[in-house]
C-alpha cells in the first residue's frame, strides 16, 4: 500500500491547520510523498478558496518545506482548479505559468450566470439545504438536469486541458443521491458518467480515489461499483484522502486499497522524484 497523498488543504484556503503540520504527520506515519493543492483563486472571494495574492507565499511556504524535510518526505506542489465556464478553468495562461508539480481539477460551482461572482454559483459540494434550495430554484427541482450540467461541465474541463488529475469525479451523487427521482442505473446518469469516463482515457488523464468520506459516510468518489469500469478502460488511479485535517491524512487509504486490491488493480499512479510511474499496490 503507496503511503502518499497529492490531495490536501490548508490555511492557504479552507484546510485547518499550518502546511507543516501536515508535513509532520505525514512523516511521523511514515509517508513517501505528500502534495498540497489548496482550492485555487477564483474571480471572486470565497471562505473555501485561496486568494491570489496569497500565492507567492504560497509557493514560497511549500518551498520551503520541500528543502526543509527533502532527506525525509517528497513533496509536491498543486493546486484544486476549479473550472467555472470557458473563461476560468485550469488551461488559462494564470493556472499554466504557476510553477506547480501537477494540477488536480474539480467541479465545485455550477455558474448561472455570465457574470462570475459567489451569488451566481450553485455550490454541489456544501450542505444538503443549499444543495437543495438551488436545484429547486435553478433546475425546476429536476435533479436530471444538475447531473446533466454536472457532467457537461466536467467534459468541458476535460477537454480544456490543463489538469492531470480529475478530483473526485462524480461527487455529484453526494447529495444528489438524496433528492426524489435520483437513479444511479437510470440512461440520464449512466451515459454522461460512462462518456466523462471515455474523455479521461482518451485525454490519458488520471482519476483519483478520493476517500474523504469513506469513513465516515460510506461514500468514495468515484463510488466503489465503478471502480472495475476504471480498470477495464485501463485509467491509472491513485488514492487520496483529500484531508483538510492533519489527522485525517490517512483517513481510508487502507479500506481504498483493498477495494482496488479485490477488483484486480495491480498499481496506483505515483510521483515518484518528479516523475509519475504505476507503482505495485503490494509494495
Amino acid at each position: 500500500m503507496q503511503l502518499s497523498n497529492y490531495h490536501s488543504h490548508c490555511t492557504f484556503c479552507d484546510g485547518r491547520s499550518t502546511p507543516e503540520d501536515f508535513v509532520k504527520f505525514a512523516i511521523s506515519h511514515g509517508f513517501r510523498a505528500y502534495g498540497f493543492s489548496s482550492h485555487s483563486p477564483l474571480p471572486f472571494e470565497t471562505f473555501w478558496n485561496m486568494s491570489k495574492d496569497d500565492m507567492p507565499e504560497y509557493l514560497a511556504e511549500i518551498n520551503r518545506l520541500k528543502t526543509k524535510y527533502s532527506n525525509r518526505l517528497e513533496i509536491y506542489t498543486a493546486l484544486e482548479i476549479d473550472y467555472l465556464d470557458e473563461t476560468y478553468n485550469p488551461s488559462i495562461a494564470y493556472f499554466r505559468k504557476l510553477p506547480l508539480d501537477y494540477r488536480i481539477g474539480s467541479i465545485h460551482f455550477l455558474p448561472i450566470s455570465e457574470h462570475l461572482c459567489e451569488e451566481n454559483m450553485v455550490c454541489i459540494d456544501g450542505s444538503f439545504t443549499d444543495y437543495k434550495a438551488s436545484l429547486d430554484h435553478y433546475f425546476e427541482g429536476d435533479i436530471r438536469k444538475l447531473v446533466a450540467r454536472y457532467f457537461d461541465s466536467t467534459m468541458k474541463m476535460i477537454q480544456a486541458g490543463g489538469i492531470d488529475i480529475v478530483g473526485h469525479m462524480d461527487k455529484i451523487y453526494m447529495n444528489g443521491h438524496k433528492c426524489e427521482g435520483f437513479s444511479f442505473d437510470a440512461d440520464w446518469y449512466q451515459e454522461p458518467f460512462r462518456a466523462t469516463l471515455d474523455l479521461i482515457a482518451e485525454k490519458g488523464l488520471m482519476v483519483e480515489v478520493n476517500t474523504k468520506n469513506l469513513v465516515k459516510k460510506q461514500q468514495l468518489f468515484p463510488r466503489k461499483e465503478y471502480l472495475g469500469l476504471l480498470k477495464e478502460m485501463n485509467i491509472p488511479v491513485m488514492v487520496n484522502s483529500d484531508c483538510h485535517y492533519p489527522d485525517l491524512v490517512n483517513d481510508g487509504r487502507e479500506e481504498a486499497f483493498k477495494l482496488l486490491k479485490e477488483i484486480g488493480f495491480t498499481t496506483t499512479r505515483e510521483l515518484v522524484k518528479g516523475t509519475w510511474q504505476d507503482i505495485p499496490t503490494g509494495e
